[in-house]
């Protein structure tokens, strides 16, 4: 599963921004010695083997009617059976032996709590085979859980309705009885009645179209290799279908009718990625197709969806309109698709047997996902940003309320919490650590060999290790033990270095990077380290173990520690080894830059070195330097940007003092790269230049601004005005600053959008106002049926990135209207969302009565975390703003 891009915060790291999830205890250090019986919430006894589901939908009254007979296998003597099932009627449940025989009826009777139905018999079961035909019927939502319609806007205005299914992570049950837990893996055959003309799909092809008497269609589709529940798909609607044919595979893209052309780029970037997944992993694709489906809206929680042979995808996150989209666009379709094809192998299929280590898939396909983009699109040099994504990883798991990479998981919505920077950002952090350590070859070799040895069943962690560990040679389960089975962020101490006949030693001390807990005992790990002479292109490694270590190197003069950024933890240098290396930034390495970056700004707002030594690297940044590293620079002003702006009763001068220093900083930047794109230039310019203007707007710059209104005001007459790549840019200035005027006529223009994707992106834009009363009208908007349903929940959120009070007593306010437009997975994590940039103390209580009066204590893991970044907020804005106050008076701020 990918995840949303609307709700992945920015990665700043003076701002603290990133999006908080639930604490649980470490697990022991031992997974190997565990029970190999997988964790299930279910009665064991009975294990299913297959699925027949014959469904039809009605779209229109919201409603589905269904048979399912289950093929299981019952190894103890029971009376009843019991199996997943969320908001389902049954008509009728009867049990057969398998070989033929008297069927029983079975007495059923729910459990909506435990989402269970439980079905009784008068003779008791041997074991044996049996046939479980269940007749029933449930809900089509209009949020993205279960099975779900997505309304757009159709030819002639006229509204559209397209069917789909999301079931992960225990959603299955929502549209077929089963057991849903990823460790009860069986094959599937799914036959749907639809109306004629409308096209369905699913994990695999139709094996068979037939017409029936009334004109609707029978479809029956091939039967699936055994998976998981979650991974089991469905959708329906007014749809076409593009393919191409990839090393015995077909792949095809799915999108509403007139939007195929946009998922162009989508099919040829999948034709690449597919080829080289086929020779990495050693085992080829096994479906015989692999579609992309597309879907009009969004949800908070995600953005794809894995669903083996028939990945689900928000259209934001697939199509690509040149008139339109951006560069920075063309490369989340890449990764997003890169990311949930990943999954084919590491998710669909070898799966996690329980959610605790959920990591196995998406931190894998995260790391698959950035390998992939980097190997393929080079241009991009997407390699820099692997820094980014490690430190939104290290600001969540550097709080008391982070919790292990492999976490104990007891309930459904602490599986649903999982999803989050820890899982994927940390997960994959780590993964590219320990490759650097073994070897590019080794590590793919332990890979190959895992996929063979689990194809089609379920691991856990060490199944991993024991793999990679044989190919390596090297111990890599107890590294990994330790940065996966504890929580936190080693740092590493660089002590004097010691020069002597050409080659430097260094000593290095292991401690803890705690954000929150300044007198926390240091946990220990074993740390791979890399480091380098600046300027001499050898590089040197060494294992800190024990807290202690030393690493040489050949040459002498300042040392760069985490050469190449692979590692994962923080670098703390001394004062003066910290100044020669600020004296010799313009010649490091950009990832190394960002790298340094990184760490000055998150040791700074710890406390652990000045607040001011990332300002200082900035000074020290030349115009000339990586665009990458300038865009690492302009979202370090937006942090601190947000930071003055958020302080309750602040000073509006301390903001514009350092407002103005930015902009002096980034202006002459923006009017070198310029508005209009040059022919030949790196993709990575088109991505500065929006974040420039981004930034500059949002500092108040009144050049960037004027430009913006000035290009929107002729836009309808000189389409040239607004150059497809920066048309959301531009009318992300213009919301911005929008005056009541303007936005009505950015509204208008929401509501004469056909587009869907345009349509959804201008009613979000409406919710970014910097105008308090606008902000409110965009509140009271997203709960009309104007925005759409789906697109309710992301506005709110929108707003609460400028004004979370605000947006979090809207929401309390009205939260059955809210509970009735989020996801039903992300409802225990929305509120914290809103409220988790507040720098507001009374925003604690807020969060603390909600979570008392409606979540259950196991559930409540988001909005600790968001207290704690709350006061996290509190604390560093008031011990570090002055520093950053002191400095720029001396620099000209």
């Amino acid at each position: 599963m990918h995840r949303s891009l609307i709700s992945a915060a920015v990665a700043l790291a003076f701002a603290a921004l990133p999006l908080h999830h639930a604490a649980a205890a470490p697990r022991s250090s031992s997974i190997a010695a565990q029970a190999r019986e997988a964790t299930t919430q279910l009665p064991r006894g009975v294990i299913p083997s297959h699925y027949d589901i014959s469904l039809t939908p009605d779209a229109a009254g919201g409603r589905f009617t269904a048979r399912a007979t289950i093929t299981l296998n019952v190894t103890k003597a029971s009376d009843s059976i019991t199996l997943n099932a969320a908001d389902l009627s049954f008509n009728s449940a009867t049990l057969a032996p398998a070989a033929g025989g008297a069927a029983q009826t079975a007495k059923v009777g729910v459990d909506a709590a435990a989402q269970t139905a439980t079905f009784a018999f008068e003779r008791p079961l041997a074991p044996g085979l049996y046939k479980l035909t269940l007749d029933y019927g449930g809900i089509i939502g209009t949020q993205a859980v279960g099975l779900f319609s997505l309304d757009y806007p159709g030819p002639g205005d006229k509204q559209q309705r397209a069917l789909y299914t999301q079931f992960e992570n225990s959603d299955a049950r929502r549209m077929i009885p089963s057991w849903d837990e990823p460790s009860y893996k069986a094959s599937f055959s799914l036959d749907v009645t639809i109306p004629a003309g409308q096209m369905a799909v699913s994990n695999m092809p139709a094996s068979s179209t037939t017409t029936l008497p009334d004109g609707r269609r029978k479809v029956t589709f091939a039967k699936t290799p055994k998976m998981s529940t979650y991974l089991l798909f469905f959708a329906l609607g007014d749809f076409e279908r593009a393919t191409a044919k990839v090393e015995g595979t077909e792949l095809g893209v799915v999108t509403r009718r007139g939007a195929i052309d946009q998922a162009k780029f989508a099919l040829d970037s999948s034709k690449d990625i597919l080829r080289e997944y086929n020779d990495y992993f050693g085992v080829r694709y096994p479906l015989p197709k692999l579609d992309n489906i597309a879907g009009a809206g969004r949800s908070q929680f995600f953005g794809a969806m894995e669903n083996w042979g028939a990945i689900f995808t928000f259209e934001y996150a697939l199509l690509f309109d040149p008139a339109n989209s951006t560069q920075h666009d063309r490369q989340e379709i890449f990764a997003t698709a890169a990311h949930e094809m990943a999954h084919q192998w590491f998710g669909d299929l070898v799966t996690m047997a329980w959610w605790d280590d959920l990591w196995l898939n998406e931190g894998f396909a995260s790391w698959m996902e950035s390998r992939m983009t980097a190997r393929l699109h080079p241009e991009w040099n997407t390699r820099l940003g692997t820094v980014s994504s490690r430190d939104g990883a290290m600001q969540r798991d550097s709080v008391a309320t982070t919790h292990p990479v492999v976490q104990h998981i007891e309930t459904v919505e602490q599986a649903n919490q999982a999803f989050d920077e820890i899982t994927y950002q940390k997960g994959e952090a780590v993964i590219r650590m320990l490759e650097a350590y073994v070897g590019e070859n080794a590590w793919r070799s332990g890979v190959r060999s895992y996929m063979k040895a689990h194809a089609y069943g379920n691991t856990v962690s060490d199944d991993l290790w024991k793999q990679i560990e044989k190919a390596a040679g090297k111990p890599v389960t107890a590294i990994a033990h330790d940065f996966t089975l504890q929580p936190g962020v080693p740092l590493i101490k660089v002590g004097e270095p010691v020069c002597r006949n050409g080659s430097t030693t260094l000593p290095l001390t292991q401690e803890e990077f705690s954000r929150d807990r300044p007198d926390k005992k240091p946990l220990a790990w074993r740390v791979p380290v890399i480091a380098q002479v600046v300027g001499n292109p050898k590089q040197a490694t060494t294992l800190v173990s024990g807290g202690k270590g030393t690493v040489s190197m050949p040459g002498c003069g300042a040392v760069i520690v985490n050469a190449g950024q692979s590692g994962y933890y923080r670098t703390l240098y001394a004062q003066k080894e910290f100044a020669q290396l600020a004296q010799s930034f313009a010649t490091l390495a950009p990832i190394d830059q960002l790298g340094l970056l990184s760490d000055s700004a998150a040791l700074g707002m710890a406390g652990l070195q000045p607040a001011s030594s990332a300002l200082e690297l900035v000074k020290a940044t030349p115009v000339g330097a990586d665009p990458q590293v300038w865009i690492r620079i302009a979202r370090l002003f937006d942090g601190l940007h947000w930071r003055y702006e958020s302080e309750q009763g602040g000073d509006q001068a301390r903001r514009q003092r350092l407002d103005a220093f930015a902009i002096a900083r980034l202006a002459p930047l923006m009017a070198q790269t310029g508005w209009e794109a040059r022919s030949g230039e790196a993709p990575a310019i088109a991505n500065l230049r929006e974040q420039l203007i981004d930034t500059l707007s949002e500092l108040g710059d009144t050049t960037v601004i004027a430009d913006a209104r000035r290009r929107y005001a002729a836009m309808d007459k000189d389409p040239s005005a607004v150059p497809g790549p920066l048309r959301k840019t531009v009318l992300s200035v213009v919301a911005q600053h929008a005056d009541a005027a303007t936005w009505d006529g950015l509204r208008a223009r929401a509501r004469a959008e056909t587009n869907p994707l345009l349509r959804d992106h201008l009613y979000a834009l409406l919710a970014t106002s910097r105008d308090r009363a606008l902000a409110e009208r965009a509140l009271q908007l997203a709960l009309t049926d104007e925005p759409g349903v789906t697109n309710s929940a992301s506005m709110i959120s929108a707003v609460a990135q400028r004004y979370p009070d605000m947006a979090v007593d809207f929401a309390l306010a009205h939260i059955d209207k809210i509970n009735e437009r989020v996801d039903a997975s992300s409802r225990s994590r929305y509120f914290a969302r809103l409220g988790n940039s507040s720098a507001n103390p009374a925003m604690i209580d807020k969060l603390k009565s909600y979570a008392q009066a409606k979540l259950a204590p196991t559930s409540r893991g988001d909005v600790d975390a968001a207290i704690a970044a709350i006061q996290d907020h509190i604390r560093t804005n008031a011990a570090r703003l002055p520093e950053i106050d002191a400095w720029l008076k001396q620099n000209g701020g």
